[in-house]
């Protein structure tokens, strides 16, 4: 048997938009154009162990409801694992909050957004760097992309390479070596993008945010979609 994808599952989506719509790691799957098959999904924020970090092709990690400053146990010691796949070199791209543990586990320092929360559709544009990297090459210099964070990367790890990045947040995506973090949701599509803001209305409008301006401006972003299909190229030396 070939080693396995794992997705690394920090958390769950909004109750109501997984009845209609299944989990993070559905959405994964569907962009990588994996069979489930292939791919271990690893519930951490259940208290599921990870397997070895020599025993596993690529790492994919979700986004969470959770914050990575509350430190808590699962998340630290998901840290500590994927320092030790770092190590190995295998390829590994973060997502949201997996963007952010990722930035964390190699060095970074995550905080509350000093900008404040970046929810909906949003444009990102890319860094020098970013024209050439791999990962984010074939997208645009600017490009859509959907976001739902409160919390950010405020410092890079040590030797990171800063490929992106938006007006609310500095560092929309970054590299270092073979992982990748990705500020924003490249899994979510425009149903999805609304779902997260109807179902956070009234925290947005708490914070002085529109949710009706916000619904309106939601497009579909077929560019971001397409960073888990290159990931998967990138894994298979394509």
């Amino acid at each position: 048997m070939p080693p396995p994808w794992v997705i690394l599952k920090t958390g769950s989506t909004l109750p109501a938009i997984a009845r209609r719509r299944g989990d993070f790691e559905d959405w994964i799957v569907d962009g990588l154009g994996l069979s489930r098959s292939d791919i271990l999904v690893v519930p951490v924020f259940e208290g599921v162990p990870l397997p070895p970090a020599d025993e596993v092709a690529a790492v994919v990690i979700t986004g969470s409801p959770a914050m990575v400053t509350a430190r808590q146990a699962w998340s630290v010691a998901s840290a500590a694992w994927l320092r030790e796949v770092c190590l190995q070199d295998r390829p590994t791209l973060g997502i949201c909050y997996g963007h952010q543990l990722l930035a964390d586990a190699l060095g970074g320092q995550v905080a509350r957004n000093p900008a404040g929360r970046e929810i909906g559709t949003v444009p990102i544009d890319k860094t020098p760097e970013g024209r050439n990297d791999p990962l984010l090459s074939a997208l645009a210099d600017r490009f859509l992309a959907h976001e739902s964070h409160s919390e950010a990367v405020v410092r890079l790890p040590p030797d990171a390479t800063p490929l992106a990045f938006s007006s609310l947040s500095t560092h929309q995506a970054f590299r270092l070596r073979r992982a990748w973090g990705v500020q924003f949701h490249p899994e979510f599509d425009a149903d999805v993008m609304r779902g997260y803001i109807q179902g956070r209305a009234d925290a947005l409008r708490a914070e002085g945010l529109d949710p009706d301006r916000l619904l309106a401006e939601v497009r579909e972003c077929d560019a971001a979609s397409t960073v888990l299909r290159r990931f998967r190229q990138i894994v298979a030396g394509e």
